[in-house]
């Protein structure tokens, strides 16, 4: 069934677990993520991001995640992440996506604020949700806390309750420690800054950049108020590893290829799901 973020996210913040934001790119993709979450019967959300449209567009995924979303048995979320222009997060909402996020966080506070504000009504017009981010999570190996004190991009828990008490967002994502893509490193969360920004504000808590994290800091960060992870790196890999290991083992039709893609989706999102408590 087709929901919104606070349909999944409201139970999630109650109940101590994590729902996972699965970011998909084609049919492959989206059919192991639902197929874990209706094996495992649990809440998914899934999507893409602005980012990822050169490799299908806003319009094509609109036309198979949706249906797909109304057909499943469980709670389904169609997400927008790191929608970057406001056409492509009007877009979306008028093809039908449940959630969006619209990112302005590279933005001037008061810009962001403004942005995401007027964003805001116009998603709650269409009965979709809206995600906001505040702080910046940046990008590896290359990301802008790269030569600076990456705190200093960091989530400040009172300028969160600024936030979404004037942008009404039903979702934030806070700058912890995290970053999005493959690490070359660990990172270094900052949990007691979770703890904070959880205690401060009663909006759903969403941390980016979850590829890479241990099962021990994914349950730490959920434990301290993180209602929502997003993934796409693991289960990116997981399925362009199963197209390598079927070909060299002599699959050398894609028809063949695609149902290992397939599974291995699923099992690399069943994975998270237990990890996050969602099931």
């Amino acid at each position: 069934m087709l929901v919104n973020l606070n349909d999944v996210l409201k139970p999630a913040r109650e109940e101590h677990y994590a729902v996972g934001l699965f970011n998909t790119c084609n049919l492959e993709f989206a059919r192991g993520v639902i197929a874990a979450a209706e094996e495992t019967q649990s809440p998914v959300i899934i999507g893409t991001a602005e980012i990822l449209l050169p490799v299908a567009s806003l319009e094509e995924m609109a036309e198979m995640l949706i249906p797909m979303a109304k057909r499943a048995s469980v709670p389904v979320v169609v997400h927008l992440d790191h929608g970057l222009n406001a056409e492509t997060c009007k877009k979306a909402l008028e093809l039908g996506f449940s959630s969006i996020m619209y990112d302005c966080s590279t933005d001037p506070y008061d810009i962001n604020v403004q942005k995401v504000a007027e964003m805001a009504k116009l998603a709650h017009s269409y009965g979709a949700t809206i995600e906001g981010e505040l702080g910046h999570v940046g990008n590896n190996p290359t990301s802008v806390e790269d030569e600076t004190d990456p705190s200093a991009f960091y989530t400040e828990p009172g300028e969160a309750l600024d936030f979404v008490t004037k942008t009404g967002v039903d979702a934030l994502a806070i700058a912890v420690g995290t970053a999005h893509g493959a690490y070359k490193l660990p990172p270094k969360l900052d949990f007691q800054r979770i703890r904070e920004v959880a205690g401060t504000i009663d909006t759903s808590l969403v941390l980016h950049g979850g590829s890479g994290l241990t099962d021990d800091d994914f349950r730490k960060a959920i434990d301290e108020g993180i209602s929502k992870v997003n993934i796409f790196t693991d289960i990116n890999m997981a399925a362009a590893k199963a197209a390598h290991d079927g070909y060299a083992n002599g699959s050398v039709l894609l028809t063949d290829l695609q149902p290992m893609m397939v599974e291995a989706v699923k099992q690399a999102t069943i994975r998270k799901m237990k990890v996050f408590r969602n099931m």
